[in-house]
């Protein structure tokens, strides 16, 4: 077990290879933090690449046509993530989805999808295998996803005003294309689907009872998205970000709403329904409402480390135990030892201050979110 491995770090991320602990202990099924908190949610992020230039994720004066992406053998190879994948259901996982960048750009992803869809908890269950994307590839790919074992999508729909929403992906994409994807990927059977608008005062805010009223009565469940401090390219001000409460209270004014359970415990984002039977919609209120004590997610960055908070500024490189002949007990070993120290709480931390500015905050370099997805 004393092999020499030389980690290959990204000089763009802080990282450091993973330890492998001197007593390997066999995976339970359960993995708690340092705060009690289940290891339940695994995102993995499988691709650094995007066709959109959001304003809030990759803005175009950072990634631009000079900016350099991981190369391909950087990246985790489907058969890594899929091992990788494995040793995580087998300390809880149940849920695992796929992220980016924007996962369809990555060639041939129903075939990891059909090898991720093999896998089963320790009890025989199926997992939970959704995919988050930005609806531009879904129309031409939804049937292959959804036969290789897909089951659901969450897709990403800032506006629909046709101006706005190109001037918030900064590419010329069209609210039609978007559309034309959602109803393609419900006719096949991906669902239930929901759409997810980040709001950001000033820019889209104007359109969140546009976009309440349009996905009403439909299949599909819209959720609005506080505007995070997320990465450290996107300029992020407390004073864009518009309160979950503030949405509730803008719909409700017009579109009666009463509050619902959430589907269970670390769900992200609040449950509403329409009093009249029209469907639910959802807030995640990360800024307002910081939900730390409840989290449940890991992330697979896309050259292979594990964060355990979205706010990371570091990672734990497990492509170089991978790459180094490491056996799955040591690697399972080495992931149920980052996950149980693991005390992130930054959301909480950022509500307890007074002055809720980003000079409030330890200033760390935070990973993007184009590495480990949202």
């Amino acid at each position: 077990m004393n092999k020499r491995i030389i980690p290959i770090i990204d000089e763009r991320l802080n990282g450091s290879l993973a330890a492998v602990p001197a007593l390997l202990e066999a995976p339970s099924g359960f993995l708690a933090d340092a705060l009690m908190r289940p290891l339940h949610d695994l995102r993995i992020s499988v691709t650094d690449r995007c066709n959109f230039r959001c304003v809030y994720c990759m803005p175009k004066e950072v990634f631009d046509k000079d900016y350099s992406f991981l190369p391909h053998s950087s990246l985790l190879s489907f058969e890594e993530i899929t091992r990788l994948a494995t040793l995580f259901v087998g300390h809880g996982v149940e849920k695992i989805r796929l992220t980016g960048g924007e996962p369809l750009l990555r060639k041939h992803l129903e075939r990891l999808i059909g090898m991720l869809h093999e896998l089963r908890t320790p009890d025989g269950r199926e997992l939970d295998l959704t995919l988050t994307t930005n609806g531009t590839l879904l129309a031409q790919k939804a049937q292959a996803l959804k036969d290789a074992g897909l089951k659901r999508v969450t897709v990403s729909l800032d506006a629909l005003d046709d101006a706005n929403f190109k001037r918030m992906n900064d590419v010329d994409v069209s609210v039609s294309q978007i559309l034309h994807g959602l109803d393609v990927a419900h006719k096949v059977g991906l669902g239930p689907i929901k759409i997810n608008m980040v709001v950001k005062k000033g820019v889209n805010d104007h359109e969140i009872l546009a976009m309440a009223r349009h996905f009403k009565d439909t299949p599909f469940t819209l959720r609005f998205i506080e505007y995070m401090d997320v990465g450290s390219s996107n300029g992020w001000r407390m004073d864009e970000v518009v309160p979950s409460s503030e949405v509730i209270r803008r719909i409700h004014a017009e579109l009666p709403l009463e509050a619902i359970d959430a589907n269970y415990t670390g769900e992200t984002a609040q449950r509403w329904r329409y009093k009249d039977g029209g469907g639910e919609i959802g807030v995640i209120s990360s800024v307002t409402q910081a939900f730390c004590q409840d989290c449940s997610r890991a992330r697979l960055s896309t050259e292979g480390k594990i964060y355990t908070c979205l706010f990371a500024g570091e990672g734990h490189d497990l492509r170089g135990l991978l790459r180094g002949e490491r056996s799955d007990a040591e690697i399972s070993s080495a992931i149920a030892a980052i996950w149980g120290r693991r005390g992130d709480r930054y959301s909480e931390l950022r509500s307890e201050q007074k002055d809720t500015s980003t000079t409030s905050m330890p200033q760390v370099r935070k990973v993007e979110m184009s590495y480990i997805g949202g």
